[in-house]
């Protein structure tokens, strides 16, 4: 009996990379309108500050999110309006019940204002009835206008003019891949802002490139074909370049929603991001179509120091697996297995390599070519990299912040009473190292009362997700604040803490938070905030400190003039009683008041004198008591005279002087 044949629906199918995300576009951050405008200004931003700083230039970029109405967006795309036939097949129409319902809202609400206008008067009634009319704009233009176009101009590298179709128009096509710090892994976050504006409007984006010294501009109007994953162009152009003009403008019109919480997510972010990246300028525009609710914000640059650019690494022989090592065997241009291992892979020298070959046996020698390996001695291999004991990646090639930026961030963005920073030393897990920095600031401005945490990953803001986050939870949970004199709960705390790698353990493919899982994380970001919080006591105890001499200094001339009063009343009066007599015997002070020789002046100097001692003693054992809390080496040195007889060895430097060692 013939078999049956398969039914239409169960044949074998397959899908492009750019339709697998277009249908599951929640991995790439776009659950919902306005998380889709979120990320699609997060990632275009995030590209252009990759343009810049891999020329070294300070990042100039412009942000503008224009408000498109659906008649606009009808008008762009060639539809015809048309007037409504049927009403009740639309999504706003309204029943007799609910018109009935707003109705009888509208006159409880018209009631409260006249009962207001009553108690407080016709100007309070008329304030709050255009507050009210505000709100209800407000919440129209929130209904009504879904449609944003977002335009995103830097002054980075720029794009050359033939690659732009594919590095935009193709998912999971890049030049971020490799084992590098990068702030994308996925050659994916723009493009599927292209993907979504593709599905919501159908309207191609546009996009203007040079590169430097290029005499002309390259302009495109493309898509991306969804089911193919290929770049769809419109139309191509060469435009004329007389200013030598460089960097990137892309335009891309998508569905969104910029009312609410998600305008305080997009706000939130450029903050943020402008504290990571204090050397670079933002300006943000947003244009409403009613112009009283437009914005403009401007981030201005703090410093000119930038980090150095991120480099290329090769992978730790700890941190491949067997897909990779099979990858590289392949692919490797290499001759024999100790050039190889040598080349291929970070510290592994020549010495290592000829040991690891001996160490395999499995047939393969020094001299076997790499590529002729059977699967066998590759999983040995494979084995061996991850049995053996390699040194740590040195961290030479990641890209931290650095305390300065970190801290003229912070500064710029918060204005805080008090801030302390802390680089951390390089660490590693799987074989990637990675660095810790952060900063604990108390007080400022645009602070709420209590643990104020900011998270970046690879100098990126994250913002989603936060209660998961290994840097939440360390600073919520695994911190004592009382030990640093802080009240995490009534205090404005702000934590920051960023992570640079190149191996970040997101957890999920939208990288909204870093898994809690990595013990030498969790350690690096809780020795990282302690170290600020020591900082911020130490900076409190010399606050109080200075205040208290401050105190003192004042009181002064008020104490003084108040003794001497008292001296000169005792002065002029006779000498009664066996204390009396005991003073005259021993320093007979009223005398010497009587005589002129102490003066009102002379007792506050006295008493200046007396507080500056005090002062720099205090200051002496509190930096001693510094030291021993910080184990500061000790060294025994001895004086000699310095003689003829005396021969001296080299100068021996330490913390608080210079001496000559007796040989």
């Amino acid at each position: 009996m013939a078999p049956k044949a398969a039914k239409k629906g169960d044949e074998l199918q397959q899908k492009s990379p750019a339709e697998f995300f277009a249908d599951n576009k929640n991995i790439a951050g776009f659950d919902n309108p306005g998380k889709c405008l979120y990320t699609t200004v997060r990632e275009l931003v995030e590209n252009a500050l990759d343009s810049a700083e891999s020329i070294s230039r300070l990042p100039e970029i412009t942000i503008t999110i224009e408000e498109v109405s659906r008649a606009r967006l009808n008008a762009l795309r060639g539809v015809e309006h048309h007037d409504r036939i049927d009403e009740q097949l639309y999504q706003d129409w309204e029943s007799e019940d609910a018109k009935r319902r707003r109705l009888v809202k509208e006159a409880k609400e018209q009631m409260r204002l006249v009962k207001v206008a009553s108690k407080k008067g016709e100007a309070a009634a008329a304030a709050e009835g255009k507050a009210a009319e505000a709100r209800k704009a407000k919440e129209g233009v929130a209904r009504g206008t879904l449609f944003y176009k977002v335009t995103v101009k830097d002054n980075g590298s720029g794009m050359p003019h033939g690659d732009i179709p594919n590095m935009l128009g193709r998912v999971l096509s890049g030049t971020k891949y490799g084992v590098k710090q990068t702030r994308g892994k996925f050659g994916l976050g723009a493009k599927m802002a292209l993907i979504w504006s593709k599905m919501t409007t159908g309207l191609p984006f546009t996009i203007t490139s040079a590169l430097q010294r290029q005499d002309f501009r390259s302009a495109y109007i493309l898509d991306i074909d969804i089911h193919k994953n290929e770049p769809n162009v419109h139309k191509e152009a060469r435009l004329p370049n007389p200013g030598g003009w460089h960097g990137t403008e892309l335009s891309v019109t998508i569905e969104g929603n910029f009312a609410g919480a998600y305008k305080g997510y997009i706000l939130r972010y450029l903050r943020q991001i402008a504290v990571i990246t204090p050397y670079a300028q933002f300006s943000f525009r947003y244009v409403a179509e009613d112009p009283k609710a437009s914005l403009d914000l401007a981030f201005k640059r703090r410093t000119d120091a930038m980090p150095p650019a991120p480099m290329v690494t090769k992978h730790h022989p700890s941190s491949v697996d067997l897909e990779l090592v099979k990858r590289l065997v392949v692919a490797t241009d290499k001759k024999n297995m100790v050039a190889f291992l040598s080349k291929e892979f970070d510290c592994i020298t020549r010495d290592l390599a000829g040991r690891l070959v001996e160490e395999m046996r499995s047939g393969v020698q020094a001299d076997t070519p790499p590529c002729k390996m059977t699967t066998q001695q590759v999983v040995r291999l494979h084995q061996l990299l991850h049995e053996a004991r390699f040194s740590d990646p040195s961290g030479n090639h990641l890209s931290p912040a650095g305390e300065y930026n970190l801290r003229l961030g912070v500064m710029k963005e918060l204005r805080p009473e008090l801030i302390a920073t802390h680089s951390g030393d390089v660490r590693v897990f799987e074989g990637h190292a990675f660095v810790v920095e952060a900063a604990v600031s108390v007080g400022g401005r645009n602070m709420k009362p209590g643990l104020n945490i900011y998270r970046f990953a690879n100098r990126i803001p994250l913002l989603f997700e936060a209660g998961n986050d290994v840097i939440t939870k360390t600073a919520a949970k695994r911190i004592n604040w009382a030990a640093y004199k802080i009240n995490h709960k009534a205090d404005k705390v702000g934590v920051f803490v960023s992570i640079v790698s190149t191996k970040i353990p997101f957890k999920g493919a939208g990288k909204e938070y870093v898994g809690d899982d990595v013990d030498e994380m969790v350690a690096a970001v809780k020795a990282a905030i302690m170290s600020c919080g020591a900082k911020i006591a130490r900076q409190q105890a010399a606050r109080e400190h200075q205040l208290r001499k401050r105190n003192l200094t004042k009181y002064i001339p008020n104490t003084a003039a108040a003794i001497f009063a008292v001296l000169e009343s005792m002065a002029a009066a006779p000498a009664k009683g066996p204390k009396r007599r005991r003073l005259q015997e021993r320093h007979d002070v009223p005398a010497l008041v009587q005589s002129g020789e102490v003066t009102e002046a002379l007792l506050a100097a006295r008493l200046a004198e007396h507080v500056e001692r005090i002062d720099t003693d205090m200051a002496l054992e509190y930096q001693v008591q510094q030291g021993l809390a910080a184990g500061a080496a000790k060294k025994e040195v001895y004086l000699a005279p310095a003689t003829a007889r005396t021969k001296y060895g080299p100068d021996l430097h330490t913390a608080a002087c210079v001496v000559r060692l007796l040989q």
